[in-house]
């Protein structure tokens, strides 16, 4: 009855998934790349090869996550750890969208600009700045 018992504990430990998922910011889109058996060897001592991402996610990858299933498991256990696959699931991000604050505000500002000239200019940036929250830039004209 202990061995039965000792049996079913040793089962039910290795039924689970190992999962890591690592997040890097951006947002996810819906193109996956997806491999169900990547070679580790030796528990993972070994770890697969590189995912390549570069061509089918021009924009970066958003989610990478790795699972260890039971099946993979199952093979892990089989070949006493030497070969133990995972799968290996890359999530491409979605193309980055246009900048909610919209373009800057250009002013110019002539280089024989007298001191009010220059007051008057920066008050009006500052003014601009506040009224639309974007960015104003003051830049010298010839």
């Amino acid at each position: 009855m202990a061995r039965r018992i000792v049996l079913f504990v040793a089962l039910l430990a290795v039924s689970g998934c190992y999962a890591a998922r690592v997040e890097t910011g951006l947002a996810p889109s819906t193109t996956q790349i997806k491999k169900g058996f990547a070679s580790c060897w030796i528990y993972g001592l070994v770890p697969p090869a590189t995912v390549k991402t570069a061509a089918e996610c021009p924009n970066g990858v958003a989610v990478v996550e790795t699972k260890h299933s039971f099946v993979n498991q199952l093979v892990g256990a089989v070949t006493f750890g030497i070969y133990t696959p995972m799968e290996i699931t890359v999530t491409c991000a979605e193309k980055p969208q246009a900048s909610l604050m919209g373009a800057e505000v250009n002013l110019a500002l002539s280089e024989g600009a007298t001191t009010e000239e220059i007051q008057k200019t920066f008050s009006h940036a500052a003014d601009e700045a506040v009224r639309t929250g974007r960015p104003v830039i003051v830049s010298p004209s010839p």
